[in-house]
């Protein structure tokens, strides 16, 4: 079975669910605060790759966004335990919910699969743009099928550093903190309202770095691993390996990485 190949068409799937409610009417609700929303399309887009991910291989286990959030006292300890998981697939239904509530583009499907900690596949699924960003360890990054690679920008001074603003007070108020000092010293800064996408682009050069704290793994696994076959970093806030555990992520071409964890720090 070709994983990758799978996952590549269930989030392609799962896009063409989302866009064909768009604009049509659904039910929002708040989740953990006002800044964060769940819509009933967000659930049917997680119950779909769910469902094809059981039908493709019924001994695998899922980590979804949407389920987690309802056992979320337990979710430490499952990160704990998918450490050890031998295929683990870890889901964001749709990263951008605000986007896609509000008509915006910029919403995606992101898929990935780890092994014992380590994510080996990631899916990017765009479908406003029908951009399929997706790699698999050791084997590069691709964009629709033509090969990825982080720009050559060769400071922070040159640099379109991207972020975003979670949900959590305390996580925004470390990310207003970073903007304080990093935009003092890069070219420019965008928001586009989806972690995963924010990493496609720095692994398609369009970025040159994204830092956003207080992230949950099924927003940045499929990211940070696109982002490393494309020649990249991904590291934490304070340079530390990314892995499943990570809250604070830092993705970028790797020529700034040093120069931008020490405005971060």
């Amino acid at each position: 079975m070709n994983y990758l190949e799978e996952a590549k068409e269930i989030a392609k799937e799962a896009g063409a669910l989302v866009m064909s409610r768009l604009g049509t009417g659904f039910a929002t609700e708040e989740k953990s605060s006002r800044f964060d929303v769940v819509t009933e399309v967000d659930r049917a887009s997680e119950e779909l790759i769910r469902s094809r991910i059981r039908e493709m291989a019924a001994d695998h286990t899922f980590l979804g966004e949407e389920e987690s959030f309802g056992s979320k006292d337990r979710f430490h300890i499952r990160l704990e335990q998918a450490q050890a998981e031998p295929n683990l697939w870890i889901v964001d239904p749709i990263d951008g919910t605000n986007n896609f509530v509000q008509g915006i583009p910029g919403f995606t499907i992101s898929i990935a699969m780890a092994c014992r900690g380590q994510v080996t596949i990631g899916v990017i699924y765009d479908p406003c743009r029908e951009e399929l960003f997706w790699a698999e360890a050791g084997k590069g990054a691709y964009l629709n099928g033509k090969p990825l690679r982080v720009s050559e920008t060769a400071s922070l001074g040159e640099s379109v550093v991207a972020t975003g603003f979670p949900s959590n007070p305390e996580a925004r108020a470390a990310v207003m903190a970073g903007l304080q000092e990093v935009t003092l010293h890069c070219r420019t800064v965008r928001s586009l309202g989806s972690a995963a996408l924010h990493l496609a682009y720095v692994a398609a050069g369009r970025l040159t770095a994204f830092w956003e704290n207080g992230l949950n793994i099924w927003d940045t696994a499929a990211g940070a691993l696109i982002v490393r076959e494309a020649g990249g970093v991904c590291s934490d806030t304070r340079g530390n390996p990314f892995g499943l555990m990570t809250r604070d992520v830092f993705g970028s071409n790797g020529i700034v990485h040093q120069e931008l964890l020490r405005c971060l720090k």
